[in-house]
């Protein structure tokens, strides 16, 4: 007589049977847990723009107000791309404000005092940008000084540097072509409708991304036995996001269109987003922040992949110092200021970990629109900026603080 070992099947493998409905509901609840940050950064932003959608009438949501949220925080959010992966590696860098502030001066003195045609300044800022990133990689990597003071020194360095080249003054304007990359529109093509066409296409493109993007990410969870959401939740899932896109994308149509700026911040998030994921230098970034002692043994040039991370991060504070300068159409000794501070916080919010490799650059970017939509429901319903600071103040420290919890929850 033969005994049948091979394992029973379990009941939640029948869509059909009793078991079912708690496998789904298990397997959401594990699902949420392993994608806690991220999640919660999602439904906050989401509480937060409800919140103040009401608390000011339906003012928040205003076609008008949503392009003017976009060009009022796109140098934090491009600041916090960078700082985002800084973190990732296990570094911090607090010279970000102050070198913003320096290619805007810099910028400013090639494009008005001697007249240099400005795509050829903006290639010179953001050499500049890198170069002064990759000096601080170097001692950063090669000397071995820990990057808070190197970056420290170079705050201080930085901000001088600009003194000196504006002299204590402010220098302005630059050329509109550089003004309509910092604050205007994408072109109207097309026929003449209530939407801004252009817009509209793009809006598609990127559902288009989004769909693509979820059904190729369900299928790999798949090939690696990752237990990927039931099919009816992974529906309302795309159904979200396409429904999430849709709004952003009428509301923008509905005013001027799409802001130059924000195919910028688009080309950087997918760009960097990319190379996070499928990269091999990006893998090597989380490894480093997350174990450096196994990463060196792994064979992970840890110095070299420092070193790339501060160049990096110097080009995206040159670009943002550029967006900056470029919006407010003039350059000024006291630009930058605190913008390392809210850039670092966008990024922890985002989901970033004190203790490194963690992190992603959606997250980032998540997090900067929290403290966007923070700073702009705040003006629009009249809170004075010594509370809007306690109040940003508390969300960081909310969000670090359910870092901490969540990992103390996850390793008992």
């Amino acid at each position: 007589m033969s005994t049948d070992l091979s394992p029973t099947p379990p009941a939640a493998a029948d869509p059909g049977s009793r078991g079912a409905a708690p496998a789904v509901a298990r397997l959401l609840v594990e699902n949420v847990r392993r994608n806690t940050r991220q999640y919660g950064m999602l439904f906050a932003l989401g509480l937060i723009v409800l919140l103040f959608q009401i608390w000011t009438g339906g003012d928040l949501l205003l076609p008008r107000n949503v392009s003017n949220l976009v060009l009022q925080n796109s140098y934090i959010l491009i600041l916090a791309i960078g700082m985002m992966i800084v973190i990732i590696s296990g570094h911090i860098d607090l010279s970000v404000g102050s070198l913003t502030a320096l290619v805007g001066a810099v910028a400013a003195v090639l494009m008005v005092e001697h007249q240099l045609a400005w795509p050829l300044a903006v290639v010179v800022t953001l050499l500049i940008g890198a170069a002064a990133g990759a000096v601080q990689g170097f001692f950063i990597a090669y000397v071995g000084i820990p990057s808070f003071i190197v970056t420290l020194a170079g705050m201080l360095l930085f901000r001088g540097l600009t003194e000196i080249f504006l002299r204590g003054q402010t220098l302005g304007p630059f050329p509109e072509g550089l003004q309509k990359v910092a604050n205007g529109f994408l072109p109207e093509v097309g026929p003449v409708t209530n939407y801004h066409n252009l817009t509209l296409l793009l809006g598609l493109g990127v559902i288009a991304l989004v769909v693509n993007q979820e059904i190729r990410n369900r299928a790999r969870q798949a090939e690696f036995d990752l237990a990927p959401l039931p099919k009816n939740l992974f529906v309302l899932k795309l159904v979200a996001l396409v429904a999430a896109v849709t709004v952003a994308t009428l509301l923008l149509a509905s005013y001027k269109g799409a802001p130059v700026v924000l195919i910028i911040l688009a080309v950087l998030l997918v760009c960097f987003g990319y190379v996070m994921r499928n990269v091999v230098v990006g893998r090597h970034v989380y490894a480093i922040g997350g174990n450096l002692p196994a990463a060196k043994l792994s064979g992970v040039k840890d110095r070299k992949v420092t070193f790339a991370v501060f160049l990096n991060m110097g080009m995206l504070a040159a670009l943002a110092g550029l967006v900056f300068a470029a919006r407010f159409n003039a350059a000024s000794p006291k630009a930058g200021i605190n913008f390392e501070l809210e850039a670092i916080a966008a990024a922890f919010i985002g989901g970033a970990s004190m203790s490194g490799g963690v992190g992603t650059v959606l997250g980032a970017v998540i997090g900067g629109l929290v403290l966007g939509v923070l700073n702009n429901g705040m003006n629009l319903v009249g809170i004075g900026t010594d509370w809007q600071q306690v109040i940003k103040g508390l969300a960081l420290l909310a969000a670090v603080g359910f870092d901490v919890w969540n990992k103390r929850r996850a390793g008992s």
